[in-house]
């Protein structure tokens, strides 16, 4: 299910940026769809910590250490621990993101495939090299650099960095977006705790191989030439996983990685390639409104389980009938705090981000990086920039990117949708 959320990733937010073309309107966007509820989730796991109803997996032993691994999001590759558990995703997104922004400045962005192909190679290569959270770990003078003055270090480069990209100024935007992409390339290949560098550049592989599938989807790429490439792609990656195996597990659970390990990216790419083929298809107005709300059960969902495993009489063995009555009561719950969270907190938040972009446009003047024109494959449809909106989802809620009809946001988008078949994403438009 997780690598089917990059492939989305990858697949959505390139369309967010380009059609926007704004570095500047692209960040807002991002911290007004996903910081809001990012920072519900940490107050109400350490509510639940405070009460009883659950943990914080170790934060209370080195709090400043976890503090400065939450302003981006970065606790996977800063040592810090990460609340709640599902939020080790959001690491590898932050990349992706900073990433794409240099790839979009300096108008090298479409080459997806071959960043797909040179991150899954990487994986290949790099895998039996590259060590778990080194970068805490050296030994510079005489002293070891530690967790707290690499995270420290790392929030300066990204805040720095994010500041000059959004000035608009040509020179010091390509500073700031090589320092902010550098060091979230540099944490993720020397500094990733769990699941380890290995797996980090297969991630990211696979959002670079969800963009390549959008340009052709968009005309931009032929799709026998895409195929090939992902199917380049999986095999680099099966290879690497398979080869170097699983870090931190122990021999006698080798064998079940790899079976873990083919059948994820195998049914990843299976289900995205399913969501793909029924694109143009009417999507249920049910399965909208999951897609609305996707981003919340993906955050919510670990406090309210704690918190159903804090409960004594609930953790006792039932007879089957019961099982079924509780497990439907837990997802009642699940949906219930989502749709509040969502209509509470995440739509009014992202309406502001449009506010504020609208703002900073009338205030500063755009900051407009022209995309270049679109090149159509000779051999692939073009697809129109535009694409009919969907059928059977929520109302719109100022959205800025439209999907194939059919197609669906990960809770990445304005809306929380998702492409059919696909996990709940951290990308939002």
């Amino acid at each position: 299910g997780v690598f089917v959320f990059f492939l989305v990733s990858g697949y959505i937010i390139p369309a967010s940026l380009e059609r926007k073309g704004s570095v500047r309107g692209f960040w807002v966007s991002r911290v007004f769809r996903l910081y809001p509820l990012y920072i519900v989730v940490i107050a109400l796991s350490l509510l639940a910590f405070k009460t009883g109803f659950g943990g914080i997996h170790g934060a209370q032993n080195t709090p400043k250490t976890w503090i400065y691994s939450v302003p981006f999001m970065m606790s996977n590759m800063l040592d810090g621990t990460n609340i709640p558990n599902v939020i080790w995703t959001l690491s590898f997104e932050m990349v992706f993101y900073l990433l794409l922004t240099a790839l979009f400045t300096f108008r090298v962005h479409r080459h997806s495939g071959t960043y797909a192909l040179a991150a899954a190679g990487g994986a290949l290569a790099l895998g039996g090299i590259l060590t778990n959270s080194s970068l805490n770990h050296l030994h510079i003078l005489g002293h070891e650099t530690g967790d707290r003055r690499i995270a420290i270090l790392a929030d300066a480069g990204i805040v720095v960095g994010l500041a000059l990209a959004v000035t608009g100024r040509a020179r010091l935007r390509a500073v700031g977006v090589i320092l902010a992409a550098g060091t979230g390339l540099t944490l993720l290949l020397f500094n990733t705790s769990y699941p380890g560098p290995c797996t980090g550049l297969v991630i990211l592989a696979l959002m670079f191989t969800g963009t390549m599938l959008y340009r052709a989807e968009q005309g931009q790429l032929a799709w026998k030439h895409a195929l090939m490439i992902a199917g380049g792609v999986l095999v680099l990656a099966l290879a690497a996983g398979l080869w170097h195996g699983p870090g931190g597990w122990t021999p006698g659970n080798l064998t079940q990685y790899r079976i873990q390990w083919i059948t994820c990216l195998v049914l990843a790419g299976g289900t995205f390639a399913l969501g793909m083929a029924v694109r143009h298809k009417r999507v249920p107005g049910w399965l909208a409104w999951l897609g609305l709300v996707s981003y919340s059960v993906y955050l919510l969902h670990p406090i309210i389980l704690n918190a159903y495993r804090s409960i004594g009489p609930l953790r006792q063995p039932h007879p089957f009938p019961i099982q079924v009555l509780l497990a439907a009561g837990f997802l009642a719950v699940v949906l219930i705090c989502s749709a509040a969270t969502y209509y509470f907190v995440e739509s009014p938040m992202q309406k502001y981000g449009h506010k504020l972009s609208r703002f900073l446009q009338a205030r500063f003047g755009p900051d407009t990086i022209p995309a270049g024109p679109a090149v159509t494959a000779p051999d692939a449809p073009a697809i129109p920039a535009e694409p009919a909106n969907l059928k059977g989802r929520g109302s719109n809620n100022g959205a800025d990117v439209a999907l194939p009809q059919g197609g669906r946001r990960s809770p990445g988008g304005d809306h929380g949708g998702r492409v059919p078949g696909g996990h709940p994403a951290s990308v939002r438009e």
